[in-house]
């Protein structure tokens, strides 16, 4: 009767400690963020997208976490898969943050990092080794690039 007693108890803490967990978040593991930007941006590689609402995901590997691809709102056309590096930052913050490069008047502005609610490390982005050069020089600072080009 008592280990019945002591096992009911061990049983209704259990259950306690169940409902009142927060609820853990399926996107942790990619990341997955759902952005609207209101006006074009470049990607690494070139493209610029217009104006409009993208997913933001890692891609699913348990090899390589610094590769991010970009999703339509629906999840169903891959616009661009991109190379990243670690970036840390000293300040977590709840919401997520991207980070552009300034560029010209007139230009679109460029991704420079990607980081998800609540972690201080995120994802910069690797330019090709010619856009990262031009952005290097309008900056005045050193962008991460690519030793090899790639074809978009």
């Amino acid at each position: 009767m008592k280990h019945f007693k002591v096992l009911t108890v061990i049983c209704s803490l259990f259950l306690l400690a169940l409902v009142f967990t927060p609820g853990l978040k399926a996107d942790t593991w990619n990341k997955k963020s759902i952005l609207t930007f209101s006006q074009p941006f470049e990607v690494p590689g070139g493209r610029v997208l217009p104006a409009g609402t993208y997913q933001f995901k890692l891609l699913d590997s348990p090899y390589d976490r610094n590769v991010v691809q970009i999703f339509s709102e629906s999840g169903t056309e891959l616009y661009a898969t991109i190379l990243a590096i670690p970036n840390y930052r000293l300040k977590a913050t709840e919401n997520t943050t991207m980070n552009f490069e300034e560029r010209a008047s007139g230009s679109p502005q460029a991704l420079k990092a990607w980081f998800y609610p609540g972690n201080g490390w995120g994802h910069e982005f690797v330019y090709p080794k010619a856009k990262a050069m031009e952005l290097a020089r309008i900056l005045n600072e050193p962008v991460p690039a690519m030793a090899v080009e790639v074809t978009p």
